[in-house]
């Protein structure tokens, strides 16, 4: 794992300093070791983490003539396969390196190496006989790269602040990128919330030749019209045997490896696959001293009957109010929930205990039907057939046990909320609606100034031109879960609950749920054997089976959550919170009304904010004045860090 950055211009020279500034931003991805190559218009710079082959594995690495230069953040976990088979194609290897296997891969296959990568990853290649520029990024989007112009130059880097080095880089807010968030969550690559800058999207690929860009897609999930029909025990024991092998070698590493431990199934089962090689197992999880998101008991539950060294880590609202703001410098981007906090601070205990390397359960929801959200859409749709009934939309209120506000309202409110209508059935995101309608009434709080900058900008129809040829002929379920496996997973989860908590302290988050080849085959299986009527991740459940103890396999989902609003609050008065929601910087800044963040502040101090709704506009509204606060307002001065953290970065032009 890395940080990497780099120039290339079409006349002109690259100066090693300005190479050299950007990568000085991401040591926290790479304390190990910095490379740096400077030559006439291209400059390559990496900051490492070494992983595999510690001593070998320096970058930028070149092939004996110096004509192929790469840098790579990420893992290529069946580089051990694909170095056995161009050792036979007559290629000789100097390191054990898959850095170096990259680097002969594209001396054999050129830009197509993609499709025999078995990894996560954001890499750039420098080909000076082409005179071309590779830039390319995994195909769930597990790894991040961005990129911007400059006049004649291409600069890229695997955080947008190591851009923001570079004085010519503008900084601005961009509306559209603010409207995304406060509806999916996430942007909508490549936009994202900063003026000019571009993130490539997952499963893409750039070149630059000459000045010249073009981005073309290598991969893109996918679902058969009409899935084969195999019974369950076959389809449950090639699962198995598929995660195996994925488990297998995403522990290959020359560092130390544990597991993350939510308590949930996803977790206990990759646990226990790594469990099973019969070294003690290392594990991580976060406990909190509220009830309400605590899962210690099924955590511990699991830690003994895999025999784990167990380690846990006890999270309060304080803590999670003080490292926000750290939080959100490494997000680069607003968050509409506090869950990435606790998650930074576990990535930090992981590597205080001496581990580079963590193995998690992401990715299984999506890809094997576990969220609510699919159940909530096949209740809506057996609604439709009854939309008088009393009944059904009481069914919604059981498939969130866990939400309490959501328990305290009336059928009526339900009714209202979960509605369906012809219009909502004819759209493509029909699952999605209640979700980011929701969302969508926090954009109520931006200011008339951005309100307008949005005039004509309709997010709906910008993620619906991207949709694919085939999105309609599918099954709803798997419409539901394109759109999360697409947008949410890549957008948020694998990058500001994954890379960026996770990288903030050095550590590597490896998925095995991820692996392409289990992606392709739970696409392929039914919808009717990943979720029964509306038993979600059915298979999963039928592979856990003896495997994990009973009581975790068989308990409701619960998804991963954190105090939220209340433990922004936690600092009491004078805090950061009080001096961005002023109404003077409110004012200042421009990107929301002064007087409804103020009622919203009053409704959390007087105890009235219960709902989500309240709760997302809080937390919306905090992280995105940090991001202002962090990457614009305090260019060269320091920013909000919260109390006691001392490590904030200052950001100059």
């Amino acid at each position: 794992m890395c940080g990497i950055a780099g120039i290339v211009t079409s006349w002109g020279r690259v100066t090693p300093a300005r190479v050299a500034d950007m990568i000085a931003t991401l040591d926290h991805r790479g304390p190990d070791d910095r490379g740096l190559h400077v030559e006439a218009a291209v400059g390559l710079a990496s900051a490492r983490l070494s992983v595999i082959d510690p001593a070998g594995g320096r970058q930028p690495m070149a092939n004996e003539d110096g004509s192929i230069r790469v840098v790579f953040n990420g893992e290529i976990f069946n580089f051990v396969e694909l170095r056995r088979e161009l050792v036979r194609h007559g290629h000789r290897f100097r390191t054990r390196s898959d850095t170096e296997v990259l680097l002969r891969l594209y001396e054999e296959d050129g830009p197509a190496l993609t499709h025999r990568l078995n990894g996560q990853w954001a890499f750039a290649i420098w080909d000076a006989r082409a005179g071309t520029l590779l830039l390319s990024r995994d195909r769930i989007g597990v790894r991040p790269l961005f990129y911007t112009r400059v006049r004649d130059a291409l600069l890229f880097a695997s955080e947008i602040k190591a851009l923001f080095a570079d004085p010519d880089v503008c900084r601005e807010l961009e509306p559209a990128g603010l409207d995304n968030v406060f509806t999916f969550w996430t942007t909508l690559p490549p936009r994202t919330v900063f003026k000019g800058v571009s993130e490539l999207p997952p499963g893409h690929t750039l070149t630059w030749t000459a000045g010249r860009v073009a981005v073309t897609p290598h991969w893109q999930p996918s679902f058969p019209d009409a899935p084969p029909q195999r019974s369950e025990g076959e389809c449950a024991e090639v699962l198995r045997s598929l995660l195996k092998d994925s488990v297998r070698l995403r522990l290959r590493s020359d560092a130390r490896v544990g597991t993350y431990l939510s308590g949930g199934l996803d977790s206990s089962v990759i646990a226990a696959l790594t469990a099973a090689g019969g070294e003690p197992l290392p594990t991580f999880s976060i406990t909190f001293d509220d009830a309400e998101f605590d899962e210690r008991v099924y955590q511990r539950e699991v830690a003994q009957a895999l025999g784990t060294v167990h380690h846990e880590l006890r999270c309060s609202h304080a803590d999670i109010g003080q490292v926000f703001p750290d939080v959100i410098r490494h997000a680069e981007m607003p968050l509409l929930r506090t869950a990435p906090a606790p998650l930074f601070l576990l990535s930090r205990f992981v590597r205080d205990a001496g581990y580079k390397v963590v193995l998690t359960g992401e990715g299984a929801d999506e890809v094997l039907g576990g969220y609510d959200i699919f159940k909530e859409a096949k209740i809506r749709r057996f609604w439709t057939a009854f939309p008088s009934s009393r009944r059904r939309p009481l069914l919604l209120q059981r498939l969130y046990p866990y939400m309490r506000e959501l328990q305290r309202q009336p059928a009526a409110w339900l009714r209202a909320f979960f509605h369906v209508t012809r219009e909502d059935l004819d759209s493509p995101f029909f699952s999605h609606l209640p979700r980011w309608t929701l969302t969508s009434r926090l954009k109520l709080f931006l200011s008339d100034s951005v309100r307008s900058a949005l005039t004509g900008y309709d997010g709906y129809a910008e993620l619906a031109a991207r949709l694919p040829a085939q999105f309609d002929r599918w099954d709803p379920f798997c419409r539901a879960q394109y759109l999360e496996i697409a947008c949410l997973l890549p957008g948020y989860i694998l990058s500001s609950q994954g890379d960026r908590v996770a990288m903030a302290h050095s550590v590597e988050g490896r998925f095995p749920f991820l692996d392409p080849r289990v992606v392709e085959f739970a696409s392929s299986l039914s919808p009717t054997v990943k979720m029964k009527v509306l038993e979600e991740k059915h298979l999963l459940k039928v592979l856990a089976r003896g495997l994990v103890p009973e009581s975790v396999r068989r308990r409701r989902k619960q998804p991963y959550r954190a105090p939220e609003g209340k433990a922004l609050l936690a600092a009491g008065r004078g805090s950061y919170v009080d001096d961005l929601l002023s109404s003077g910087q409110l004012r200042r800044d421009g990107i929301f009304k002064p007087a409804p963040v103020e009622r919203l502040l009053a409704k959390f101090r007087d105890g009235r904010a219960i709902g989500t709704k309240d709760n997302m506009a809080l937390v919306g509204i905090v992280s995105t004045q940090l991001l202002v606060d962090q990457f614009i307002n305090n260019v060269g001065k320091g920013t909000h860090a919260g109390p006691g953290a001392g490590t904030t970065q200052v950001y100059r032009r």
